[in-house]
């Protein structure tokens, strides 16, 4: 067991199983949560095995939009402390807007997909952080900066607005928050059978780099925010792009 602790919510797949990959190897023994038993224990027991190191990562089976559930992730710490919390879960949600109602259903499951998951899970690991030293990541998106995505990019620009606030409040007992936001990113379920050869090439046109990034690419702006040479900083947003948003 190592003395070192992360969580990372939507760690079965993509980027954030690239996250627990990457930790376990920077020595952490890690949580990962998801709402999909079957992916997470997948997920759980091939990347320990990759990295040599057997039960370094868990499942948790919880869906964090329910608060009740969310008491299975505090279950799961036990007496620990928290080195690092990577609020990872969400994605984009559909839905029928021809309606008010439908509407408001649609607006609603992304903030509940890519908010109320991160502002919940937060907070029941809030009192568990390690102080001093613990790290809070938000893992937002480039449509938080440049829109095209609706309640989507809504959602994810909210993270920004409250990341700031819990830097705000954490920052006095030397606990960190910060906030990751994606460009492009193949190779994970989130377009889903929706991308098309023509996006794909387009969204590396975009790129000042002429490729598109990979969860590693993403997971190495995460290492070093939780490692112990980020300390100074705090309340930022790292865009991890391929240069198709500018810093701002």
């Amino acid at each position: 067991m190592s003395d070192r602790l992360a969580v990372i919510s939507g760690g079965g797949t993509g980027i954030g199983a690239a996250v627990a990959r990457g930790l376990v190897a920077d020595g952490f023994d890690v949580l990962v949560v998801g709402r999909r038993e079957d992916v997470l224990t997948d997920a759980a027991a091939r990347i320990s095995f990759e990295c040599g190191r057997a039960g370094a990562v868990r499942p948790v089976v919880a869906d964090l939009t329910d608060p009740d559930q969310v008491e299975r992730v505090v279950d799961a710490v036990r007496d620990r402390s928290v080195d690092a919390l990577v609020n990872n879960a969400g994605g984009y949600r559909g839905g029928d807007t021809a309606t008010l109602a439908g509407t408001a259903a649609h607006w609603r499951a992304n903030l509940d997909a890519n908010v109320l998951t991160a502002v919940l899970l937060t907070e029941a690991l809030r009192p568990a952080l390690r102080r001093p030293g613990g790290r809070v990541v938000l893992v937002s998106s480039i449509a938080a900066q440049r829109g095209g995505g609706g309640a989507y990019s809504a959602a994810k620009a909210a993270l920004h607005g409250w990341a700031y606030d819990l830097a705000a409040q954490l920052g006095p007992d030397q606990v960190t928050v910060n906030v990751v936001s994606p460009g492009y990113v193949a190779d994970t379920e989130f377009f889903g059978d929706r991308m098309t050869p023509d996006g794909h090439a387009k969204r590396v046109a975009a790129t000042l780099v002429g490729r598109a990034g990979t969860p590693d690419d993403v997971t190495a702006a995460v290492r070093y925010l939780v490692g112990p040479d980020a300390g100074y900083v705090t309340g930022q947003v790292l865009g991890v792009n391929g240069g198709s948003v500018l810093g701002r």
